[in-house]
C-alpha cells in the first residue's frame, strides 16, 4: 500500500504507485514515490556510509575515493538504448542513475532504495541536472515494476548491503520484472572465482559499515554487527556482507534465480578491493 499524501504535482509513474514528495524542476518534477508496505516501514536497513549523519559526505567521498569510475563502466557495459526503462536497484544519491543517463539520455531511470534522506539528495541533484529521474523508496525483494516490464536492472556497491534472504529474492525478482531480453548488470566487490582474498591493497572504507543500520520503530537486527571495510582483499573477505560475493557469489545469486548466461564481464582490483562486473540477461 502506497502512502498517499499530496503531492506537487499530483502524477503517476508507470508501475511505481502514487508520488509522495516532489522537487521541482522547471516545468517538470523529479518524483518520489513511497513503495513500501506497512510492515516495510519498520524494516531495518544499512545506509550507504553505515552511520545515517555520514550520508551528507557520501558524494564527496566517493569522488575523492574513484568511485565514479565504476559507475561510468557498469552503465558503459549495460549498453542501454533510447527510450528503454532502467531501474537502478540502491541507487542511494543516484550516481549509477546519472552515469546511465549521462551514457543515454534518452533512457528511462527509476531509482530504488530503502533510504528516504539518500532519495531526497538524488532529487536535488536531478533538479540540478534538470534531467527526468523517478525515485522509490523501497527494497531490493519486491521490485516496484510489473512482470517483464524492464529492460534493464542495474546496481553498483549495493548488493552487499543486502541480507542473505533478501538477495536471494532480488535475484527471482530482477528475473520476473526484466521482458525477454532484458539485461541485468551488477557492479560490487567480489570476484568470479577463487582469486579474491588473497592479496593486501591499501584500502579506505568507502561505506564505513559500522553499528549504524537505520532501524525503523519495533525492527529487528537483520544484521548483526557490521564490521568495517578495513584494507583490500583481505577486508572485503573478512567482511560478512561483502565475502559473500567472493568466488561467484553474484553469479551464483543470478544462475539460481534463472538467469542461464551469468558471467563476469570485467573486474578491476580497486583501491578498496577486487570489484566484480557481471551480466545476465533474461531468456
Amino acid at each position: 500500500m502506497l502512502d498517499e499524501r499530496p503531492a506537487r504535482p499530483p502524477r503517476r509513474a508507470s508501475g511505481a504507485g502514487t508520488t509522495t514528495e516532489g522537487t521541482r524542476m522547471n516545468d517538470s518534477t523529479v518524483r518520489i514515490l513511497d513503495h513500501r508496505t506497512p510492515d516495510e516501514r519498520a524494516r531495518e536497513f544499512l545506509p550507504g556510509m553505515g552511520r545515517p549523519w555520514l550520508l551528507p559526505l557520501y558524494d564527496a567521498f566517493t569522488r575523492f575515493s574513484r568511485v565514479r569510475p565504476l559507475h561510468d563502466r557498469a552503465a558503459a557495459l549495460a549498453d542501454v538504448a533510447p527510450g528503454e526503462s532502467v531501474l537502478d536497484l540502491g541507487c542511494g544519491t543516484a550516481n549509477l542513475s546519472f552515469a546511465v543517463l549521462r551514457v543515454q539520455p534518452a533512457a528511462r531511470v527509476t531509482g530504488l532504495d530503502p533510504d528516504a534522506a539518500a532519495l531526497r539528495i538524488a532529487a536535488r541533484k536531478a533538479a540540478r541536472r534538470r534531467v527526468p529521474l523517478t525515485l522509490v523508496q523501497g527494497f531490493a525483494d519486491r521490485l516496484p515494476v510489473d512482470d517483464g516490464s524492464l529492460d534493464h536492472v542495474v546496481s553498483a556497491l549495493a548488493l552487499h548491503h543486502v541480507p542473505d534472504d533478501a538477495r536471494v529474492r532480488f535475484g527471482h525478482e530482477a528475473f520476473r520484472a526484466l521482458r525477454p531480453g532484458g539485461r541485468v548488470t551488477i557492479v560490487d566487490f567480489g570476484s568470479a572465482d577463487g582469486s579474491g582474498g588473497e592479496h593486501g591493497h591499501e584500502h579506505g572504507s568507502e561505506h564505513g559499515h559500522g553499528r549504524g543500520s537505520r532501524r525503523g520503530p519495533g525492527s529487528t537486527g537483520a544484521y548483526g554487527r557490521v564490521r568495517g571495510h578495513g584494507r583490500g582483499h583481505a577486508a572485503v573477505a573478512g567482511n560478512p556482507h561483502t565475502a559473500r560475493n567472493l568466488e561467484g557469489g553474484l553469479l551464483r545469486l543470478l544462475t539460481d534465480a534463472g538467469f542461464a548466461d551469468a558471467r563476469e564481464v570485467a573486474h578491476v582490483e580497486h583501491r578498496y578491493g577486487p570489484v566484480t562486473f557481471v551480466q545476465a540477461t533474461r531468456r
